[in-house]
């Protein structure tokens, strides 16, 4: 691989990094009474965007949807079978619960995640299609469900109130 491409990929992870952040500090912003700063880090985190989706364009990483749902599940598998869990057992032996809390459930998510794209692969190869299906994401740790929102996350506990539907 060229270092053109390594840099390619590189300047991907730190566009894609860029746009969460500014996500979290405009929502910090927005909290802390400052609409017009969150405003600002809103508009800076879409062109991060623009610039990630860029460069994954030029990478050619954007393939059909069933490659792509192939390399989500992939890449959810990973995480949830290899990565997390030596993330956790790390972070349980530093003591840092704040930080086993967060691994555990991303790790319990990416699980549900790999199971919702191992059903779409199954009904894309089986009925070239999917039917309509609403999805909503808890807020606290991210859990996905299908249909609606569950009375309380069964994941972190959280109420149904700070599920978002997915539009």
């Amino acid at each position: 691989m060229s270092q053109t491409f390594e840099n390619l990929r590189e300047a991907f992870t730190g566009e894609s990094q860029a746009n969460r952040r500014y996500i979290a500090f405009s929502k910090r912003a927005e909290d802390e009474g400052y609409p017009q700063v969150a405003k600002l880090f809103r508009a800076a985190s879409e062109a991060e965007t623009v610039h990630a989706l860029n460069h994954l364009r030029i990478m050619k990483e954007v393939k059909s949807t069933l490659e792509n749902l192939n390399t989500a599940l992939e890449g959810e598998s990973f995480e949830y079978s290899k990565m997390y869990p030596g993330f956790i057992e790390q972070a349980r032996k530093e003591n840092k619960s704040d930080v086993v809390w967060s691994f555990d459930v991303a790790n319990k998510v990416e699980q549900i995640h790999a199971g919702l794209f191992t059903k779409a692969i199954k009904s894309l190869k089986i009925e070239k299609k999917m039917e309509s299906i609403d999805y909503y994401v808890c807020q606290v740790c991210g859990n996905t469900v299908e249909d609606k929102a569950p009375d309380k996350c069964p994941i972190c506990g959280a109420p149904s109130q700070k599920f978002k539907k997915i539009v």
